[in-house]
């Protein structure tokens, strides 16, 4: 991540059993690269299935951007990462992902949260 700019590391935690805190840190990271901010988007427990394909297609929350169209935004113009070891306890490989995302683990999220003027979020 360029130093340079402001960025926002957004960590999502919950998969659908949290719907609400899962769609939240989704828009959240949309809205900051909508206006222009660099986003790490960090996928962590469940929320690690939302890299894979149509599973975001599942997820229904009323009065909500769908988040399919959330995650569409965001491989397109943020980091998207699953962590290491989630994607490992629930067999998923980088091949297993959409395109755009990748597998880190927690040294590369330290070294992001830790970069001057970063910012995160955990939800």
């Amino acid at each position: 991540m360029d130093s340079a700019q402001p960025s926002l590391v957004v960590k999502v935690t919950c998969g659908t059993e949290a719907l609400e805190r899962l769609n939240q840190g989704f828009t959240v990271a949309a809205t900051a690269l909508a206006a222009g901010i660099e986003v790490s988007l960090w996928l962590t427990g469940d929320a690690s299935f939302m890299a894979v394909p149509g599973r975001a297609e599942l997820v229904d929350l009323p009065d909500a951007v769908p988040l399919a169209e959330l995650r569409d935004l965001l491989l397109e113009g943020a980091r998207v990462t699953v962590c290491g070891q989630c994607a490992a306890r629930r067999g998923l490989t980088a091949s297993d992902l959409m395109t755009g995302a990748g597998i880190r683990g927690a040294a590369a999220f330290v070294e992001e949260v830790m970069a001057p003027g970063a910012r995160s979020l955990v939800y």
